[in-house]
């Protein structure tokens, strides 16, 4: 055991801070901003994507409308005049 702390402690002598360094790869802030922009973009496509294939399945009537899209789409379900 005294080898072993005597061989560690020679290893961790020439780096007096045992811990690796956090962030080996800096970047700089024009390098995160893109991809920033990016990813951005990305996940708006998505979303965009997601809402038209909706879009195209509630017109074809293959799924469900939630209440938000009744009432866009079909108004007249909620009219309580008639009552």
């Amino acid at each position: 055991m005294g080898a072993e702390e005597e061989s560690l402690e020679a290893k961790q002598g020439s780096n007096p801070n045992p811990t690796p360094n956090p962030n080996p790869n800096p970047i700089t802030e024009a390098q995160f901003l893109s991809w920033k922009r990016q990813k951005d973009a990305d996940a708006t496509a998505r979303k965009a994507e997601a809402a038209r294939k909706r879009a195209e399945d509630i017109a074809a009537g293959v799924v469900q409308m939630n209440g938000r899209e009744l009432f866009l789409h079909e108004p007249w379900v909620f009219d309580n005049n008639q009552y």
